[in-house]
């Protein structure tokens, strides 16, 4: 599905980095923060569909999509005219103290797409930590509660608030001193590494029970909990899907003592995994939803959408100055007419194709231990030794080195994983190339062994 503009594979033509990147690099490592992590030295000048290029003219072949933001490609057409027809009428006003018939469009639009028979109201911010502090203050709003639950190896943000709630890497908390208070951590299941040797379909009993039988009757009582959080797949954290049977007990649990379950779609959702939200997958029904990344292909927006009944805060309870800018939501909604008209069913069909290939990667592979995900939200975890399943970052970054100078852009998650991320229209060519070269990078990598 590209476009006729777009380069389909990588052209690489310097070394990398090239001449002019490495001068950006150097201004960059002068006047930037040191805090921002960089994979590798990628100087990016422009994009089109899936293709980067950067300012020395190589171009590469983008599977991370801009840690899956860039859904629809980038600078999709559709896309690109309806921010510049907006930007043209109106760029700004701010929806906390006026109306503009944008939000309430695409709120209404967002709705649609949430299965379940509840009506739901939206709040929009700009950016998925802003999604999750918000669904964070909604949630105890709503119960008069204010403790919370969230997993080993999450992600939801870096504002105090969803740092609070992270549980991801300790660089990411260390030095902030106290966080919010009343929130605890329980295990994820990670099938992959189940200590109870349960499957991908079962893992995560245990951890209901710990739940049930020990976190109520030792640290918090269930009445005291404002809300679990989870990703239904975890970002991050590694790519690593939760059985639907865990999320369903989740809800369960939840609804039993009134607690809200609250579900992070910031990197999962919008038509990722096939279908609009990775929460569909198990058949549930959350309180609160969080969402922000592949919702406007790149423009900055999120969104939490609640059920009605939860939303009940009153005026002046929560606001925002630039969350639902009108030219963040033209973009929105262009994105979501890609997605709903063919780049979800693309994600579902290239997800079927790519792990098709690639789930005998691990027999093929000593260095590959796991591969899993769901549609084009893809994690291959490293590791060095498939029977003690000792973790191997540092062969995981040397994959991941390998394949940028190759052309290919792919990302780490987690300790030792790799995740694989392309916009949702990326097709069998493309997909091709990308698993050639993983596998070329896994070839030279275990030569190193």
């Amino acid at each position: 599905m590209p476009t006729t503009l777009e380069t389909k594979t990588p052209r690489l033509v310097t070394a990398l980095p090239g001449p002019k990147a490495q001068q950006v690099i150097a201004s960059d490592a002068k006047f930037m923060s040191p805090s921002l992590t960089r994979e590798y030295p990628l100087v990016a000048k422009k994009g089109h569909g899936t293709i980067v290029e950067d300012v020395d003219g190589n171009s590469f072949l983008d599977f991370a999509a801009g840690i899956a933001v860039c859904s629809t490609g980038h600078c999709h057409p559709k896309v690109v005219e309806a921010i510049q027809k907006q930007a043209a009428e109106l760029i700004h006003i701010s929806g906390t103290d006026f109306y503009h018939h944008h939000m309430p469009q695409l709120a209404e639009r967002l709705v649609a797409t949430m299965p379940g028979k509840q009506p739901k109201k939206v709040f929009f911010g700009n950016s998925g930590t802003e999604a999750v502090e918000g669904a964070i203050k909604l949630a105890r709003y709503a119960t008069k509660r204010d403790k919370l639950i969230a997993f080993y190896g999450c992600f939801h943000g870096r504002t105090l608030g969803s740092l609070s709630l992270t549980a991801s890497k300790s660089t990411q908390r260390k030095n902030f001193g106290t966080l919010l208070g009343g929130v605890e951590h329980i295990p994820f299941p990670y099938a992959y590494r189940c200590a109870h040797g349960h499957t991908s379909e079962t893992c995560g009993t245990e951890i209901l029970e710990l739940l049930e039988q020990q976190m109520f009757k030792r640290l918090f009582a269930p009445e005291e909990i404002a809300a679990i959080i989870i990703e239904p797949i975890q970002g991050e954290g590694g790519f690593i899907p939760a059985p639907a049977f865990f999320l369903q007990e989740l809800q369960r649990i939840c609804n039993r003592h009134g607690i809200m379950l609250i579900v992070d779609e910031v990197q999962s959702g919008v038509g990722r995994t096939g279908k609009w939200w990775a929460y569909e997958h198990a058949g549930i029904e959350p309180d609160i939803v969080c969402i922000a990344k592949g919702i406007a292909s790149g423009m900055p927006l999120s969104a939490f959408v609640a059920k009605e009944s939860v939303m009940t805060w009153g005026r002046g309870s929560h606001g925002t100055t630039y969350g639902g800018n009108p030219v963040c939501i033209a973009s929105a909604m262009a994105t979501l007419d890609l997605i709903e008209n063919g780049y979800m069913e693309n994600a579902r069909k290239m997800g079927d194709y790519i792990f098709g290939r690639i789930n005998g990667w691990p027999q093929h592979f000593k260095i590959v231990g796991d591969v899993r995900g769901k549609g084009l939200m893809i994690g291959i975890e490293i590791v060095r030794d498939q029977k003690t399943k000792e973790k191997a970052a540092d062969l995981r970054d040397a994959v991941v080195q390998k394949a940028f100078q190759k052309g290919l852009l792919v990302l780490s998650a987690g300790e030792n994983s790799i995740r694989v991320s392309p916009p949702l229209l990326i097709d069998e060519e493309q997909a091709d190339f990308a698993i050639r070269t993983l596998e070329e990078c896994f070839r030279e990598v275990e030569k190193t062994m």
